[in-house]
């Protein structure tokens, strides 16, 4: 069987992580699954969003350290680790979490836009306890989204955290019952494929960009993004689709 299965439904390509006896560890075949499947969420114009979850009742245990100590790698080209942390979807892209997200496993649900977990979820970045680095974007992630010193004691002390405490701090979007994290989140993602997508594109761009821009880097950049979008087809159709009490046509032009 793939380490990585998809599925394609009404705009959302819904990926799961497929070595549940492994708890979904990253080795290399998971971490090339995922980055194609990547390529194909964002290379498909019928495709919207994409749904990241894992097989078995766990997301993701991290990498597979039975696999890296015998010389393997799991990073994919410009992709990095798990072929998601350092460069995951130009479309949106959930995690859908159940029972843990550990180590590498969380960084790739931070590499998410939003994060759907169950309510016996449990998240952190245990690489210290293991004489390892969170280097997968996980001590980058964290400090730009959570307290300082909040971060510093997950990064410093490994010990995890629930998803209430994760809820509570801004990480996770929507604690859910435990099973229903994948349903959620594909309710989110239908909600998110029926806006039009040149302004999906240019909103999740301008988010995840602002973080790090200076207010004049802010405006300067979000004109650029945002200027072709006001002059597109589908703005003329969402205006027209509002006016004439329907649901818009989008042409992603």
């Amino acid at each position: 069987m793939s380490a990585v299965h998809i599925e394609e439904d009404a705009g959302v390509l819904l990926i799961t992580l497929n070595r549940p006896e492994a708890r979904n560890a990253v080795n290399l075949e998971l971490a090339e699954g995922i980055g194609s499947a990547l390529d194909r969420l964002d290379a498909a114009p019928s495709l919207r969003v994409g749904v990241i979850t894992g097989a078995g009742g766990t997301f993701c245990a991290g990498m597979d350290l039975k696999a890296f100590v015998t010389g393997e790698r799991p990073w994919v080209g410009d992709r990095g680790f798990a072929g998601i942390t350092q460069r995951a979807s130009r479309k949106p892209l959930i995690a859908a979490v159940e029972g843990f997200a550990l180590a590498g496993g969380f960084e790739v649900a931070l590499s998410c836009d939003l994060i759907v977990a169950a309510s016996d979820a449990r998240f952190g970045i245990p690489e210290v306890k293991r004489g390892l680095v969170a280097a997968a974007g996980g001590l980058i992630r964290l400090p730009k989204r959570i307290p300082y010193h909040v971060a510093m004691e997950l990064a410093l002390t490994g010990d995890p955290i629930d998803a209430s405490r994760a809820h509570a701090l801004g990480i996770v979007n929507r604690v859910v019952d435990p099973g229903q994290a994948v349903g959620t989140a594909r309710e989110i993602a239908a909600g998110i494929a029926r806006n039009g997508p040149l302004a999906v594109d240019a909103s999740k761009q301008i988010v995840a960009g602002a973080i790090d821009w200076t207010d004049d880097e802010g405006w300067a950049k979000q004109g650029e993004i945002a200027g072709p979008v006001f002059g597109s087809h589908d703005a003329q159709e969402g205006a027209k689709a509002f006016a004439e009490k329907r649901e818009p046509v989008w042409q992603g032009a």
